[in-house]
């Protein structure tokens, strides 16, 4: 442990503690924007510049020293920081009302926070920079990319995908697969660990919300949705809530105020996994030990992973499709006979935390297992978040909903 001088607070912490966190038990704020608790600092940005022993230093990689005096708080450093900040914005769209990311960006709550009011010349113009958008679950916005390194960090260190990099070089840098590949034909397993880190509107999940709507507006379709269980602990997140609250009652009832005229509860496809890989489990066991291990296929960025960089495994994946597939199915057979609803009328709906979901409704033939697609649309809990923020329901308010039951009974 070493003691060091914040603001000349004195604070003992870890001698390979970073700057960051030594201001931050100090009770001093250092604002960030390419630096994630999660990730390897890349001292990218320029944003966390404080001064120490006398010097200018990025807060997020440098770590601390014995009687180390860290000043945060000078108008030097602000006027630094106020700067590299609008370095930043000047090859930024300035069009934040209609933005994806908007009330949820990094960039703008830090412009906010540090009083960014004007910028120092012309915006650079990156229209020329087109979408990604051959990816099922992913859509990559080069225009707003900032070049913070997070996509990349995540895809390669965490996930181990490679799959994205930085391309050319100066002001034609972008993020992009290799060689500029659309992301479809990059080793993408479409996890969304890059969206989920990325500050601004470079990378994000494809919304499907349009073809819902369009389903929810049509009197021919009987509109079904279920959603897996994560969804419920982190939707009301999206309204205020804290995080991690269980709002499943309200989000059954926002569902049919949406206009789903069923809810099912993925919970019951969870069951119905676990029910057939363990068949699937003591079968194998019992007569051919030697195809062991069973490798369950419940995750499709999982089993996209495997195909592509462990592919000699494949046979050792689990024949059970994933838990909201398998209602999928269900649905447009068991259920529709009992209901004695014709299947071509069903509108499936799935609503997952996983951008995954997306492309694994329509990668085989055998997710067509009803004769229909068992699944028509997935959505993410962002996405059904902005429905509901649409149609004006006060989600907190809500009523506590029931969800029906998916035998038809």
């Amino acid at each position: 442990m070493v003691t060091v001088y914040v603001n000349n607070v004195p604070v003992e912490v870890h001698h390979e503690t970073k700057i960051l966190h030594a201001c931050t038990k100090a009770g001093y704020f250092v604002p960030t924007l390419c630096y994630h608790q999660d990730l390897e600092p890349s001292s990218g940005c320029g944003i966390c510049m404080v001064e120490a022993n006398g010097r200018f230093v990025r807060a997020c990689s440098t770590p601390v020293e014995p009687n180390m005096k860290i000043v945060t708080d000078t108008k030097v450093l602000m006027d630094l920081r106020k700067n590299a900040l609008k370095i930043i914005l000047l090859s930024h769209p300035n069009n934040c009302p209609v933005c994806v990311k908007n009330g949820r960006c990094e960039l703008q709550k830090l412009s906010q926070q540090l009083g960014v009011q004007d910028l120092p010349g012309e915006q650079l113009d990156r229209s020329h920079l087109k979408k990604d958008t051959s990816s099922p679950s992913i859509t990559m916005d080069p225009a707003y990319c900032i070049q913070c390194g997070r996509c990349i960090t995540a895809c390669n260190d965490i996930q181990g995908v490679h799959a994205i990099q930085y391309v050319n070089r100066g002001f034609d840098t972008i993020v992009a697969p290799s060689f500029k590949r659309p992301l479809e034909s990059s080793e993408c397993v479409k996890c969304g660990q890059c969206s989920t880190y990325c500050p601004v509107a470079a990378i994000y999940e494809a919304d499907d919300s349009d073809a819902v709507w369009a389903a929810l507006d049509d009197p021919d379709k009987i509109c079904v949705v279920q959603e897996a269980p994560a969804v419920r602990v982190a939707l009301g997140e999206e309204f205020g809530l804290p995080v991690g609250t269980n709002v499943v009652g309200k989000m059954y009832t926002a569902l049919r105020r949406l206009g789903f005229n069923y809810v099912f509860d993925t919970n019951f496809g969870a069951d119905l996994t676990i029910m057939e890989e363990a068949t699937e489990l003591a079968h194998i066991l019992t007569h051919k030990p030697e195809e062991l291990p069973l490798i369950t296929s419940c995750c499709p960025s999982w089993v996209d992973y495997m195909e592509k960089f462990y592919d000699d495994l494949i046979p050792h994946f689990s024949t059970a499709k994933s838990p909201h597939q398998m209602v999928g199915t269900m649905t447009k057979t068991y259920w529709a006979q009992k209901m004695n609803v014709a299947p071509e009328k069903i509108f499936l709906v799935s609503v997952m935390p996983c951008t995954a979901k997306k492309y694994e409704i329509e990668r085989l033939e055998d997710m067509y297992a009803s004769g229909y697609k068992d699944v028509d649309v997935t959505i993410t809990t962002r996405e059904l978040a902005r429905m509901i923020k649409m149609r004006g329901i006060d989600f907190v308010n809500l009523p506590d909903g029931t969800v029906d039951n998916p035998l038809g009974e």
